[in-house]
């Protein structure tokens, strides 16, 4: 393999199905919340927001359902 690569006189192509892929949103979490995946995302070696993406997937597939009780 070459040492070095001259990528300058590549076309830029854009991926053209990157919008399908993620869907940026705005969330509000509790502090607790985000620092536990934090760190649980530094032990695993891999950025946070992935880490949830994963966790918010998993649910998803699974059909996950919380299962709430309110006190009367």
């Amino acid at each position: 393999m070459r040492k070095h690569y001259d990528f300058g006189k590549m076309k830029g192509e854009k991926n053209p199905y990157i919008k399908q892929l993620k869907q940026p949103i705005t969330i509000r979490l509790d502090k607790s919340t985000v620092a536990y995946f934090k760190a649980l995302a530094t032990e695993l070696g891999m950025p946070y927001q992935n880490l949830i993406n994963l966790y918010l997937r998993d649910c998803a597939l699974h059909h996950k359902k919380l299962q709430l009780k309110w006190a009367s």
